[in-house]
């Protein structure tokens, strides 16, 4: 498989990032792993996510604390674009895990049939 720069912004914590992580792992294919929580994707890298997916609700981790406690399932609808990806970039645990990049693709949570299908060799 070519060099497809795979960054993986992931929390340790995260089962579903382990899983990911593993996967990635058991099919050998190099990656950089990247703590969201420390280091969250940019608002361009979000940009992309949000065009790939179609939906910048996708993008939040809608059952994080973080999520519940800000109260973001009501603020999502009344902000703009902008305000929600600046708050995501500043903010790692609102946004849903792992959150890969590479290529010009986009994934986001840990689905083994879609990743299988999205790395085939």
């Amino acid at each position: 498989m070519k060099n497809r720069n795979i960054k993986v912004y992931q929390y340790s914590g995260c089962s579903t990032c382990r899983k990911a992580i593993n996967f990635l792992n058991q099919f050998k294919i190099p990656f950089e792993s990247i703590p969201i929580r420390d280091n969250p994707p940019t608002i361009s890298e979000l940009k992309k996510g949000k065009q790939t997916l179609g939906d910048l609700k996708k993008l939040f981790n809608v059952s994080g604390n973080d999520y519940r406690e800000g109260k973001w399932k009501d603020k999502i609808s009344n902000i703009s674009e902008s305000e929600a990806l600046l708050a995501l970039s500043k903010n790692g645990n609102l946004i849903k895990r792992p959150f890969v990049l590479f290529d010009n693709d986009v994934l986001v949570g840990f689905k083994e049939d879609e990743w299988k299908e999205k790395f085939k060799k």
